[in-house]
């Protein structure tokens, strides 16, 4: 499946708030919003208007803060425009303007000219990178949708697998009725963002937080639970993997042997949760959750259990404990 270009419309048209408000508005150049944004990058171009090109690159968002709109006021003094129209020879994707600053007219004649978008945001030049750099991370970052659930367990994002009918959906409903939290049901996109985290999201917005419950139907967590029983995104941390019993296959009861699942390039820790009628899946998954953030502090149960093993049998206490000290029968 081809991927969806982002285009400079697109960059306007986010649904941004908060800390990651663009505050952007196109004041030139609108024939040219379908352009499109291919590298997840900008760029000052204070020596390209001094007309120095070598290593200019011109694919990426232009930003113009004081320094450069200062320039070409200069410019516009000394009534030149060979540097601009050698500016705007390149085709980039937009050029944007920090602190509410306007361009020149003549910057804009050339900008509509050649249909290149001119933006504005009245946030710092300084501000105004860092978020849209975070915001191209998200957009531009590897994804992949996956058929499982979601949820936030003591604070680790857990996502459940498993084949359809295993119970997923009833155990993520039965942890919410204990008080934790929904991410998305059905179909999840994860994205890999800084190449080493992985976010996911219900793949569509509006129908993320509905569960679909046999029997029941299709239910609003957000509705039901109230908004505290819901998230829009979590990083994915760990894997639990809901499979029907096999009496014939071994599982493991030590935990001794972290299993590993790859995805997007980055390792997430996977267990394997066999089930069967009158386990109680939920606490087995709060139990997990916990035992994870254990893990990230640096203590593991399996582990140090192991290990107390050992010096219990190095001591002899095993032989005393089956023995006895008198070995006649």
């Amino acid at each position: 499946m081809a991927e969806k270009r982002f285009t400079v419309l697109d960059l306007l048209d986010l649904d941004l708030s908060g800390h990651d408000a663009l505050h952007l508005k196109c004041i030139a150049g609108r024939r040219g919003l379908p352009r499109a944004i291919t590298i997840p990058e900008i760029n000052r171009p204070g020596l390209a208007l001094c007309g120095f090109y070598e290593d200019f690159v011109g694919n990426r968002v232009q930003l113009f803060g004081r320094g450069e709109t200062a320039y070409l006021q200069k410019l516009h003094n000394e009534n030149s425009t060979d540097t601009l129209e050698n500016f705007f020879k390149n085709e980039m994707p937009c050029c944007v303007f920090t602190h509410d600053l306007e361009p020149t007219e003549e910057f804009r004649a050339l900008a509509e000219e050649s249909c290149c978008p001119v933006l504005k945001t009245d946030l710092t030049s300084t501000e105004f990178s860092s978020r849209i750099i975070r915001v191209f991370s998200n957009i531009f970052a590897p994804h992949q949708t996956f058929h499982g659930v979601l949820v936030e367990v003591y604070g680790i994002g857990i996502l459940l697998n498993g084949h359809s009918g295993v119970g997923k959906s009833e155990t993520a409903l039965e942890l919410v009725e204990r008080g934790h939290r929904l991410v998305a049901d059905d179909i999840i996109e994860v994205r890999c963002v800084n190449g080493n985290t992985l976010l996911g999201r219900g793949a569509n917005s509006l129908i993320s937080h509905h569960m679909e419950i046999r029997g029941l139907g299709i239910i609003n967590i957000s509705q039901l639970y109230g908004v505290g029983a819901i998230r829009n995104q979590k990083e994915v941390q760990l894997i639990v993997q809901l499979e029907d019993w096999d009496s014939s296959k071994a599982y493991d009861r030590l935990g001794t042997e972290q299993k590993y699942k790859e995805l997007l390039g980055v390792k997430i820790p996977i267990i394997e949760i066999p089930v069967r009628p009158g386990r109680n899946l939920p606490i087995i998954i709060e139990a997990a959750a916990m035992n994870e953030r254990l893990k990230d502090m640096g203590y593991n149960s399996a582990q140090d259990f192991n290990q107390n093993v050992l010096k219990w049998m190095e001591t002899g206490d095993a032989n005393n404990a089956y023995y006895g000290n008198d070995d006649s029968y």
